[in-house]
């Protein structure tokens, strides 16, 4: 009995939302403007603090607004969300680089929002079994190529700061290819493993586990009708991309065409 009642409730929840507007949703992969260095490669980020970085930020604000957002989401717990961003409101928050300010707060306040949905969840990232099964294993060399592949991208990154304003950078993130080039970073993982011992599986199901968790939040928190822009790192993307597209009610929109061309 117990297996029909959950198996009705999720009809019901789905014909909810099936028969109302859907929930528009704009995913804007990030780089991290205050760099915590907490990532396996890091952007290095100019300061965006300076007149002509703001203007650009500003621009990239505008160009979403016109989508009319009614939500917003970024990466940062909610109970941080909530409190800096009323701060932010009031003009209390110190000054700040952090993209979650930046971009989020930023665009929340010009369009009126009274909140901001902060999605993160925390997560593990267990790199250092998978690093020493490919030591053990033959595979330090394949490895260090693998994360020379991944400090490429980010070294790629960091110079498109000076030849595109911030605007065009995420232009360049959010495209199709950089979104694939980012998913199969982490699908390259999987090689490393054999029998029983799979650190690879362990770190993707590890990473898809915290990328869940965001894309529930998320899912939690939409009504059907509205439209959300969401700031999240790059890496994190094709992942909720995935989740959003097989939830029903839910429609992707891509960034580009909001976003600024260069």
């Amino acid at each position: 009995m117990g297996r029909f009642l959950v198996l009705f409730v999720l009809l019901f929840h789905g014909a909810a939302w099936a028969s109302g507007p859907p929930a528009r949703v704009i995913l804007v992969g990030t780089y991290h403007f205050s760099n915590p260095g907490q990532d396996q490669a890091n952007v290095a980020s100019v300061d965006v603090t300076v007149p002509q970085r703001q203007a650009e930020l500003q621009a990239v604000a505008d160009g979403l607004a016109a989508f009319k957002p009614t939500f917003v989401g970024v990466e940062w717990p909610a109970d941080a969300a909530n409190d800096e961003y009323a701060r932010y409101r009031e003009r209390r928050l110190p000054p700040s680089s952090n993209e979650v300010v930046q971009l989020g707060f930023r665009l929340a306040k010009q369009v009126g929002l009274s909140r901001v949905h902060g999605l993160d969840v925390p997560g593990d990232f267990p790199f250092e079994p998978l690093s020493a099964w490919a030591k053990a294993n033959g595979k330090e060399g394949d490895l260090d190529a693998l994360m020379g592949q991944a400090q490429g991208i980010t070294t790629r990154i960091t110079a498109l700061q000076f030849t595109h304003s911030i605007g065009g950078v995420l232009r360049q993130m959010n495209t199709p290819q950089a979104l694939d080039e980012a998913a199969a970073f982490y699908a390259e993982f999987l090689r490393y493993g054999g029998g029983a011992q799979q650190p690879g599986v362990e770190l993707n199901a590890a990473w898809a586990k915290r990328n869940f968790g965001i894309c529930a939040r998320l899912l939690q928190a939409l009504k059907p009708g509205d439209r959300a822009v969401v700031f999240y790192g790059q890496g994190h993307v094709p992942q909720l991309a995935a989740c959003l597209k097989s939830a029903p009610g839910i429609e992707l929109v891509d960034a580009g065409e909001f976003l600024p061309a260069s």
